[in-house]
């Protein structure tokens, strides 16, 4: 983490050039720093959820799902 604090432009410049770089803390793996395109393109949202449930491979197998419409439960805090 040293080396990648003291050198974080050249860091920068690697995952614009080569792809995600990873940083590492007391030998493990602690964050990855990806450019702003990379970042937007695995974030982007695929669908809504209407279209995720169409999709579902459980449409019209006729589950039926029952629910419970006894008391609440009572959690202590």
């Amino acid at each position: 983490m040293a080396k990648a604090k003291a050198n974080f432009s050249a860091v920068i410049d690697r995952a614009l050039l080569e792809g995600p770089q990873t940083i590492t803390r007391h030998g493990r793996k602690a964050v990855v720093v990806v450019s702003a395109e990379e970042w937007s393109q695995k974030t982007k949202r695929k669908g809504n959820l209407a279209e995720f449930f169409a999709r579902s491979p459980l449409r019209g197998s006729r589950i039926r799902v029952k629910r419970d419409k006894g008391k609440p439960r009572e959690i202590v805090l």
